[in-house]
């Protein structure tokens, strides 16, 4: 399903509610942040890849999940409050845990997550970037990630965003004593994030015992 949040601009999204879903219980909640070639207005271009290409799939994914468009000028570096914006919109219309709130993001994507963690890390139980480049004051705010866990992942042959960028943020953070773990993939280029998300110990991060897609 697709929904739109009016901010300065209008803030497309797509929504997964599990079939169980019902507000009698709290439910985790991911926010999934797709990468360059997704932006626009079409909301449903977010399932192109990742994340939500697979849960598309399934009726009882045990998350609620929301994948923001990313207008087609800008970046998720730029959106960083406008997406802390939808994520209260989300945390205020649905019946979630608070405290199971989650983000993953696959290239420009990840680097959003990047961002978005280090400016609000208060936010979120865990973090998973893939193939993300460093962001702008990354040198300044990413320690504030430092008692999050985060799980980084890319491939050693991605052309499009080297992988010393999350060699770089990864160092810096356990420079600062952040709890991050690496995974690089010898043989993977950029389009890495089917490892990634097809992987029931994604799901066990996320605290779930999620087995994999049918």
């Amino acid at each position: 399903m697709s929904h739109q949040l009016k901010t300065d601009f209008d803030l497309s999204y797509w929504l997964y509610l599990p079939q169980s879903y019902a507000e009698k219980r709290d439910w985790p909640l991911i926010l999934f942040l797709h990468g360059s070639g997704e932006r626009g207005n079409e909301p449903e271009l977010v399932k192109k890849y990742g994340l939500a290409f697979w849960i598309d799939r399934e009726e009882n994914f045990p998350f609620v999940v929301v994948s923001p468009q990313c207008p087609a000028e800008v970046r998720w570096i730029d959106l960083v409050e406008k997406l802390d914006t939808l994520l209260d919109h989300i945390l205020h219309t649905y019946a979630i845990a608070r405290s199971r709130v989650y983000l993953t993001g696959l290239s420009m994507g990840g680097q959003g997550a990047w961002c978005l963690a280090a400016h609000h890390p208060e936010r979120f139980a865990a973090v998973v970037p893939i193939c993300g480049r460093i962001f702008p004051d990354y040198e300044t705010k990413l320690c504030a990630l430092k008692n999050v866990p985060v799980w980084v992942f890319h491939g050693e042959q991605d052309k499009a965003v080297w992988v010393k960028n999350s060699h770089q943020m990864v160092d810096l953070l356990r420079a600062c004593g952040g709890n991050v773990r690496l995974t690089i993939f010898p043989d993977a280029d950029h389009f890495c994030w089917d490892r990634v998300y097809t992987n029931p110990d994604f799901y066990a991060f996320f605290g779930s015992d999620w087995q994999s897609f049918s």
